[in-house]
């Protein structure tokens, strides 16, 4: 009876609306021509847009783009519509301020199964989102892994230049993550669902850079048999991420110019002038001021490429992350590669602990990989990791106090700070890795308390 009960009071109209009118989350529902024919009032008070002025509308013409952030079944030619999507991505409200929000997706269809239309639900998580980031509540950000307080001001730089399409360059050592960082302010504007489009700048020769860049017409040189688009023609209403910038040449530099300052360019060997619409960040391990001193890069373009300037920190200024990014890397690993579930040992941990890590996060990615394969067991240990460790091993005392550390000292920190080791760490004025190594050549510390 409840059951047949329930489904007297859904098959009355007025009743499913005032359902949909009093949820928390926002309803757009639209038909297989994108027309409009369902918008509830959290939907309203999420974008901004009262229904009234959309309902019969196109989507896209409503709201300027995709609302879905591109990833619609019906934004493309020739697309699948799929049974149900969940994803997250950024929305521009009507007065322009952007949004996150958790979107679902899903195809309705009548009585015959037969496809009518689209129901998305949504929910803004733009308050949650920054109050995890702002209270270090958060274990990454947008595919990047870390929560030392360095990264948190990095997630804060992101949220912060995602509402505007000004350039920015982004500076860090080889192998910090430059480009997850531009991939994420992609991915948190509202050009996510268009292209990301990556160049390395160093990687080509001279005399192909300013076709890839750019692209050329049939016959613009030897060997250029029909006419093709550069990276900038590719990233239209979306955004290039030109990589290792400083390397570009003099000639391309000027070039580069000219389209940062009108938005315009030719193909090499064409006439015709081309506009795109793209947002240009740039990335470089090296002082790009000091490339300027020697003459080698252009000063004009230096500050028209770092309007909005980000400085990756290096491995070793957040050595805090290491044992997340570990579990991190152990876990797609595991996941990928059908592999045992292993964990590295505290010693192990330690030693990378104390390690300056040259190659950054993907030297450590490599160490993980390294120490799998040469681990026999579940647990990686000291002996199983890279020489390098194990001769960083061979120089650290094994027994007795380290550095100015005692039984009776130790003991008394971990007292005053309820056993918190980092905090333990801090009282002594030793580091972490410091302190865990103590701890294991002396567990009744940690017994006793």
């Amino acid at each position: 009876m409840e059951s047949l009960s329930i489904n007297k009071i859904l098959s009355n109209q007025k009743n499913l609306e005032r359902i949909l009118e009093n949820l928390k989350d926002g309803i757009i529902a639209h038909d297989l021509d994108r027309r409009i024919f369902y918008f509830n009032k959290t939907a309203e008070a999420i974008t901004g847009y009262d229904r009234n002025q959309i309902l019969g509308r196109d989507c896209h013409e409503v709201f300027g783009e995709p609302f879905c952030g591109g990833k619609c079944a019906f934004c493309g030619e020739n697309a699948e519509p799929l049974d149900t999507d969940e994803y997250t991505l950024t929305i521009v409200t009507k007065s322009g301020e952007s949004r996150r929000v958790e979107m679902l997706t899903t195809m309705m269809t009548d009585e015959r199964d037969t496809d009518v239309g689209v129901l998305a639900v949504f929910k803004d998580i733009t308050e949650l989102q920054d109050l995890r980031i702002t209270s270090g509540r958060s274990m990454g950000f947008s595919r990047i892994v870390g929560r030392d307080a360095k990264m948190l001001e990095i997630y804060q730089q992101i949220r912060d230049v995602t509402d505007y399409d000004f350039p920015v360059h982004i500076s860090g050592d080889t192998g910090t993550g430059k480009e997850l960082v531009a991939n994420a302010i992609h991915n948190e504007s509202r050009r996510k669902g268009a292209p990301f489009v990556p160049i390395n700048c160093g990687a080509l020769p001279d005399g192909l850079i300013e076709s890839e860049l750019f692209g050329h017409v049939k016959g613009a040189f030897s060997g250029a048999v029909r006419e093709k688009k550069g990276r900038f023609e590719l990233a239209h209403n979306g955004t290039i991420f030109l990589d290792e910038v400083a390397e570009l040449p003099k000639l391309l530099q000027v070039k580069l110019l000219r389209f940062l300052q009108e938005g315009r360019f030719e193909k090499v060997g064409g006439e015709k002038t081309i506009s795109v619409d793209t947002r240009v960040i740039s990335a470089t391990n090296k002082d790009l001021k000091a490339e300027v001193q020697k003459g080698s890069f252009r000063e004009d373009l230096f500050y028209r490429l770092n309007v909005i300037p980000i400085k990756v920190p290096s491995l070793r200024e957040r050595k805090t992350d290491i044992p997340l990014l570990i579990n991190h890397f152990l876990g797609e690993l595991t996941e990928k590669d059908r592999l045992q579930p292993l964990r590295f040992s505290s010693s192990a941990i330690s030693l990378m602990m104390d390690y300056d890590w040259p190659g950054n996060v993907r030297e450590l990615q490599n160490t993980i990989q390294f120490s799998i394969v040469r681990s026999k067991g579940r647990v990686v240990e000291p002996d199983d990791l890279p020489m390098e460790f194990r001769s960083l091993q061979n120089t650290s005392p094994k027994r007795g106090p380290a550095r100015k550390l005692d039984v009776a000292v130790v003991r008394d920190a971990l007292v005053k700070t309820g056993g918190n080791k980092a905090r333990a760490a801090r009282v002594l004025g030793v580091g972490r890795a410091t302190l865990y190594r103590f701890l294991d050549d002396y567990p009744e510390v940690i017994q006793d308390n």
